[in-house]
């Protein structure tokens, strides 16, 4: 036995790498092609249903908003029921036939069944389920004075996704739907300063890169990992929930990164780091107008 051992530590490592030479390449070449190909022919989400969570504000409001340019029908999920409406009104102007709203915590595992079923009760399928809920962190590890108050970041960034996924499995399999993952540049390009919100979002990674491999052709899996965003709230050293204008003039992003107030129209005329940005010519680098959110055109 020993010797099959030494024969296997042998000839197994170089076998693995000429494997990987010969077919990686051609199999990457060939997703890339895919990849082009749902350029011009993207899925016609007409008289489809899309369930987003999140969608009270900032990339899942976006989104929803595609979406109802689109002709899908709409499920918001979110805590802020106002915002919900609001967001929910204007969907229906640009496009949406009908929009759902349903108030709902997604920490919490029987109220992401909860939206689930009702969705599925008012429309009878779920084709696409955006999992866009999140909260950030932003604080030094050492200055953290609780760390129980971090447990949030986990639990909306990671289960909050895995409950609503779990609940909605069967009907996506049904309806041979997508699962749109908002994940984060931080899962695999972590900075300081949000050491809880980039260990969340790589656990969000790994977590639908396995369920890629075990779904296979049956549901589609999307996951986006964007970089900087504007975030409006985040939890502080003190483990509260703030805007982002509360803590020391900065701002958090998609990818953990911090930067100054300045980048914001909102900062003041006489703030220093706007003057040096502006001085700079900076600004148009970090915050180009392709980060901003299109205008909204009804198809």
């Amino acid at each position: 036995m020993e010797w099959m051992n030494k024969v296997m530590n042998m000839v197994a490592p170089p076998a693995t790498f000429v494997t990987l030479f010969l077919f990686l390449p051609p199999f990457l070449l060939f997703k890339l092609f895919l990849s082009f190909l749902s350029l011009f022919f993207p899925e016609n989400m007409s008289g489809k249903v899309v369930l987003i969570t999140g969608a009270s504000s900032a990339i899942g409001e976006q989104l929803a908003y595609q979406y109802a340019v689109r002709g899908a029908s709409l499920a918001l999920v979110a805590k802020r029921e106002d915002r919900l409406h609001e967001v929910a009104d204007t969907a229906r102007e640009v496009g949406a036939p009908d929009v759902l709203v349903v108030p709902a915590d997604v920490i919490r595992a029987d109220e992401c069944q909860r939206f689930v079923e009702i969705t599925m009760n008012h429309f009878g399928r779920i084709d696409h389920l955006v999992n866009n809920a999140g909260i950030a962190s932003l604080c030094m590890f050492e200055e953290i004075l609780d760390i129980t108050n971090f447990a949030p970041v986990m639990d909306v960034n990671f289960w909050g996704s895995v409950y609503p996924t779990y609940f909605a499995l069967p009907h996506l399999k049904r309806s041979r739907g997508r699962i749109v993952v908002i994940a984060s540049a931080a899962g695999w390009l972590p900075m300081p300063r949000m050491s809880f919100y980039n260990a969340s979002k790589a656990a969000l990674i790994n977590f639908y890169e396995t369920l890629r491999l075990e779904f296979g052709q049956e549901i589609g899996i999307t996951i986006v990992t964007p970089g900087w965003i504007d975030s409006e709230r985040f939890l502080s050293k003190e483990g509260e929930v703030r805007a982002e204008t509360e803590i020391e003039g900065v701002r958090a992003g998609g990818v953990g990164l911090v930067l100054p107030c300045a980048l914001c129209d909102k900062a003041g005329s006489d703030d220093l780091s706007k003057r040096i940005l502006d001085a700079a010519g900076a600004k148009e680098y970090l915050c180009p107008a392709s980060m901003q959110s299109p205008p909204l055109k009804s198809e």
